[in-house]
């Protein structure tokens, strides 16, 4: 009886201490869960580019398209046929901030962008746009629109 009635106490002493640690818990967690947010947090950063064809200067040359193939070898013939376009659009494989890319174009100027889907697919897609007759500063607004959102 002793053991039953010792038993009963350890387990409502236990049950006591967990809900007391839940609420703590609970407690530390709203006030993570509830960050301030200010509008620069709100704002996506837009990855480094060459705001416009005069601050391009000389760019250095992009790899041959003839090492590659399928569609990144597409998006080098690009490359090399719109390199000031490239140079005033953003990647937004964020390559600026790991790699030190200073443009689009600067991913063709290496293999990096042979590895990456979302360079390839902006290189072509800006290529296409241009074809249309699309201002660069309209391609880049399109771009920043559409993958900024990813």
């Amino acid at each position: 009886m002793r053991t039953k009635i010792l038993l009963i106490i350890a387990l409502t002493l236990a049950a006591l201490l967990s809900a007391g640690c839940g609420e703590t818990t609970k407690e530390t967690t709203k006030k993570v869960a509830q960050p301030t947010t200010s509008p620069a947090q709100t704002q996506v950063r837009i990855p480094a580019y060459y705001h416009d064809a005069a601050s391009i200067g000389v760019l250095p040359p992009t790899l041959s398209p003839d090492k590659f193939i399928g569609p990144a070898k597409e998006a080098y013939e690009v490359a090399q046929e719109i390199p000031n376009t490239l140079a005033q659009l953003p990647c937004y494989c964020y390559c600026d901030m790991h790699m030190g890319h200073k443009s689009l174009h600067s991913c063709f100027e290496d293999t990096h962008a042979s590895q990456c889907a979302v360079c390839v697919s902006e290189a072509l897609q800006a290529y296409q746009l241009q074809q249309s007759g699309v201002p660069v500063e309209q391609i880049r607004q399109r771009i920043i629109a559409e993958y900024s959102k990813q």
